[in-house]
């Protein structure tokens, strides 16, 4: 008898359980509110000299947000410009050729060698004549010889050079002085856009919501130093399970309820993707079994200018 009465209210143990189970009311979805990220970073390693923005301020395309100070870039250009000059000048020359000085320096030279060669001539016909005549021995014949062909080699070569100073400066040398100078200016150009990017500018309109560092502090090439949100880009979160998701499908719209200014307005669902990582999870709470796929829908707002005051990662619940 003990036996029957236990096993009864073990019974209406079980049958009361299960009753409170079916009677569990349906936790409701609640998301959060994103909006898209956008950072900024130097392209050069330098010290933050001046900043010029602050958190919490809104700034628009080509807004100057921080100036970065470094010295290297100075020598740098100081160079560039040197060597550009040099090269303007070798091309420059390379243009004109020989100078009227030039010119007569080496028509004297031409002259002087031109007085040499005869007199060496002059005096290899005399050569030749006595050593015809058996009156000049053959070490003597040829050491006039030796001077009348040094005489003609240093005329024959003045004549060249003179020749091709009065022809020009071969294109050649134009071509090679103007390439030199082509890489020059490139690397004044160069210079130049490094000192630009000492100034960081802002390249979209954005919500600072953080500047990393601060004045005196050192900057490195590609570490984000202001952080902060695009305007109108504010977007919704949830995480649903797979036993829920069949209620929504893309291209819905749905009503959500902003939980701390109890504002409702509506969007449309653009993505629904599966999460593979718990740590993606939105929504607060799920309710799903461990076995369940869980899956995130992204709501965009209807109307953009309703949400663009709500806070970034506020609660909101998809009614």
């Amino acid at each position: 008898m003990k036996n029957t009465v236990l096993k009864s209210l073990a019974l209406v143990s079980v049958i009361t359980l299960s009753g409170c189970k079916e009677a569990k009311p349906e936790r409701a979805i609640v998301g959060k509110t994103k909006k898209e990220v956008v950072s900024f970073s130097p392209k050069l390693t330098g010290r933050v000299l001046k900043i010029y923005v602050e958190e919490g301020q809104t700034v628009k395309v080509g807004d100057t947000l921080a100036l970065l100070d470094v010295p290297e870039i100075s020598a740098k250009i100081a160079q560039a410009k040197g060597a550009t000059s040099a090269a303007r000048a070798q091309v420059q020359m390379a243009k004109n050729g020989a100078s009227p000085d030039q010119l007569r320096q080496l028509k004297a030279k031409q002259n002087g060698l031109q007085q040499q060669f005869n007199y060496a001539q002059k005096s290899f016909n005399r050569a030749k004549n006595m050593y015809r005549d058996s009156l000049l021995s053959p070490q003597n014949y040829d050491e006039y010889f030796a001077k009348y062909q040094g005489a003609k080699a240093q005329l024959d070569a003045v004549n060249a050079e003179l020749h091709d100073v009065q022809l020009g400066t071969r294109f050649e040398k134009i071509d090679m002085a103007q390439g030199q100078a082509n890489q020059a200016m490139g690397a004044l150009q160069e210079a130049n856009v490094a000192n630009a990017e000492k100034y960081i500018i802002a390249t979209n309109d954005m919500e600072i919501e953080t500047i990393a560092l601060n004045k005196g502090e050192l900057a490195t090439a590609g570490y984000p130093l202001f952080t902060g949100y695009i305007p109108e880009t504010s977007y919704f979160r949830f995480t649903i399970p797979e036993s829920k998701i069949a209620k929504y499908q893309k291209g819905m719209s749905v009503k959500m309820l902003v939980n701390y200014s109890n504002k409702e307005f509506s969007g449309k669902i653009i993505a629904i993707k599966q999460l593979a990582k718990y740590a993606d999870i939105t929504t607060a709470f799920p309710d799903y079994e461990p076995e369940e796929a869980i899956y995130e829908i992204k709501v965009v707002p209807e109307n953009k200018d309703a949400t663009i005051d709500i806070l970034v990662n506020s609660n909101v619940t998809l009614k």
